[in-house]
């Protein structure tokens, strides 16, 4: 069961760009359901229940929203009324819906607004409430005015910069004692925010809250940290495993809280890296892998709304077929589940790919994979990605070769092939998607192309997986810098259909310790002048802005192990022809942000470079740096897309796509 409320929306470049809503997300569901409004919300549902009989006043089709997460069930409803005359259609539990211009007539008691900033937007309607009957606004579940960046606007994109992240710590005897750590930065210092805030809120597994608090984000650009220990030390708490809201105050620039998050064990065999959420609940995900022989995954729901979901409501069906077994318990407001993906979807393994039907209920969800080979248990979390319901094939994409060479590009890194192995998996990411005609290419870390496979039109049911140690072993191809990448790109030759949301799954294996990774991420159209609807697009500057910002968090002591390097692989994708080499430069900055040194790379076009924090600088200026430091990468000249991870010596290792701001 879905819930009626608008998340997500695909920005119309007509009404004009601005960083953060390319595309963006709505804020109307965010503010009703916002941990500190929930007991106000409830206290206002009960102050209606016996304030009856009310009136609603609706301007802006809110009631889906509101009802979805407070039930009015208990009020007597006598009138409904509208603004838009296009609304007059609709219809609420039978009544006949009425336009606001009738409102003077309402025999109700007590007029219930559901608008924000009443007085401010709606007050010229005082005139029409009748005489006796008392107004009753969403202002009486609004935030206090000191955790809104943009007073003025109370729905104002910028006062819900607000994310989800899945925070664990765990002590035990009997197995691996696991810990979970968020990092990013004030970026929004460095767009004018003067002084902002985090505001957080930890929920244990069954949705109660076991801490609340406020930090300051320190000088722009400075790191941000929650670490689940310290969380854990600082509040007194036993073992956990919940939802860490996250709330960014009084910022400038980006309406969207993004970060890396850490999972590690004290063993040094439970290790991986992810980012931010996705902070708008979808309807459904996909690129959800089965297991393979003997691995368990576990998929965690973290319901992001202050109404549970109801048994029946979450399902998990593999791919392109109408097999869906559903989830059959309920899950209380702001709690996590654990929910082995077996239990869903028997018997399905590797390769396989199975779709997650989540109604709304929660954001991007996380899941965790565990093996065990004798005495040697590994474990990892990665993502599931948003499954488009709103788009349909494109004709216009097989005509973009045309004028735009290679058009969309997914790029997956391929680390150096004598320590890694890597796998290649194209994931259907749209519902309307019913097949992905495609190649993938290889292409060595200098830019040259080594091989080429046609794929053919996989059809939405297949999973067809790449492994890139077979290709090269059978097909004899040399791999000259030991290093590379591989891109999925769409081929027509046969023909078929495209919508541009082309992505794909990769999963990488250190071979000295069979430790596994994986990512998944979606194509875009890369270094391009030209521009086809919101591509090539940009971080900080409307299309096509050709330019690089991304944010590399550092291996700061929190992974078992003194020598814990950071691995960064940068591929320069390029659509058409663009510079011959890039101009990348890494910044590094010690914790509060203060640039402490710089190293410079050069990129190939169409090529890509694998590097490590303790390789590019030394140990005098890395202790220099000292603890909490961070690198930016910058290059004013192309947009590179990176990934990053953690390289825990012959042990284990992570790896994840980057963030930019």
């Amino acid at each position: 069961m879905a819930l009626k409320i608008e998340t997500f929306k695909n920005a119309d470049l007509s009404e004009g760009w601005r960083p953060g809503n390319n595309p963006g997300g709505q804020t109307l569901f965010k503010a009703l359901g916002h941990p500190a409004c929930v007991a106000d919300a409830h206290a206002l549902v009960n102050r209606l229940s016996s304030a009856g009989p009310i009136a609603i006043y609706d301007p802006t089709g809110a009631i889906g929203n509101f009802n979805s997460f407070y039930d009015l069930g208990e009020c007597e409803v006598v009138d409904f009324y509208v603004q838009r005359i296009e609304d007059l259609s609709t219809s609420f539990r039978g009544l006949a819906v009425k336009p606001v211009s009738d409102l003077a007539k309402t025999q109700a008691k007590t007029v219930f607004a559901l608008v924000y900033d009443w007085e401010k937007q709606s007050g010229v309607l005082n005139h029409l409430i009748p005489d006796g009957a008392e107004l009753v606004s969403l202002d009486a579940m609004r935030l206090p005015d000191d955790m809104l960046t943009d007073t003025k606007n109370y729905l104002a994109p910028l006062n819900f910069a607000t994310n989800f992240a899945l925070l664990r710590d765990s002590v035990s005897t009997d197995g691996p004692n696991l810990h979970t750590r968020v990092t990013s930065a004030n970026y929004w210092g460095l767009h004018g925010a003067t002084a902002p805030e985090m505001y957080l809120h930890l929920f244990d597994t069954n949705g109660n809250t076991l801490a609340a608090w406020r930090e300051p984000l320190g000088k722009p650009g400075a790191l941000f940290a929650v670490d689940s220990q310290s969380v854990r030390e600082r509040f007194g708490l036993d073992d956990f495993c919940g939802s860490l809201f996250m709330h960014a105050i009084g910022i400038a620039g980006h309406d969207i809280v993004k970060y890396a998050l850490d999972t590690y064990g004290d063993d040094g065999r439970a290790l991986s890296c992810n980012h931010d959420a996705n902070a708008w609940p979808a309807d459904y995900y996909a690129g959800l892998p089965a297991p393979t022989e003997g691995e368990t995954i576990t998929l965690f729901v973290q319901n992001s709304h202050p109404a549970p979901i109801p048994a029946g409501s979450v399902g998990i069906n593999r791919m392109g077929k109408a097999d869906g077994t559903y989830f059959a318990e309920e899950i209380a407001p702001f709690a996590t589940r654990q929910i082995d993906v077996s239990d869903l979807a028997p018997g399905a393994q590797w390769p396989e790919q199975l779709e997650i039907d989540a109604g709304r209920h929660f954001v991007r969800p996380r899941y965790e994979c565990v093996i065990t080979k004798g005495n040697d248990s590994r474990r990892r979390i990665a993502h599931a990605n948003v499954e488009r319901t709103d788009l349909q094939p494109d004709p216009f994409v097989p005509e973009l070769s045309k004028t735009m060479g290679k058009g969309y590009i997914m790029p997956l890194p391929v680390p150096p092939i004598d320590r890694f192995s890597t796998d290649a998996l194209p994931t259907p990411m749209a519902r309307a998607q019913q097949e992905l005609p495609l190649r993938i290419d290889l292409i060595d870390a200098g830019g040259d192309t080594v091989a080429s496979k046609y794929l053919g039109r996989v059809q939405r049911h297949e999973s067809v997986c790449v492994s890139i140690d077979r290709w090269l072993a059978d097909e004899k191809i040399p791999l000259p810098s030991g290093h590379g990448h591989v891109e999925l790109l769409y081929d027509f030759r046969d023909g078929g259909e495209a919508d541009g949301w082309l992505h794909a799954l990769g999963r990488f294996q250190q071979r000295a310790s069979g430790h596994v990774s994986e990512t998944i991420f979606g194509a875009h159209i890369f270094n391009t002048p030209s521009i086809y609807k919101d591509e090539p697009q940009s971080y900080n500057n409307k299309p096509p802005g050709l330019s690089t910002r991304l944010f590399l968090r550092l291996a700061d002591g929190h992974v078992a192990g003194a020598d814990v390097d950071t691995l960064c692989h940068l591929i320069y994708p390029s659509s058409l022809p663009w510079h011959p080499k890039s101009s990348t430069v890494l910044i590094l900055h010690n914790r509060d942000g203060e640039p402490v040194a710089e190293e410079t790379l050069q990129i190939a076009c169409g090529g890509s470079r694998f590097w490590t924090y303790h390789e590019v600088f030394d140990q005098q200026t890395r202790q220099q740096a000292g603890s909490g430091a961070y690198i930016v990468i910058r290059d004013p000249t192309c947009r590179l897309f990176g990934y990053h991870g953690l390289l825990n010596g012959q042990e284990s290792f992570c790896l994840d796509h980057m963030f930019g701001f």
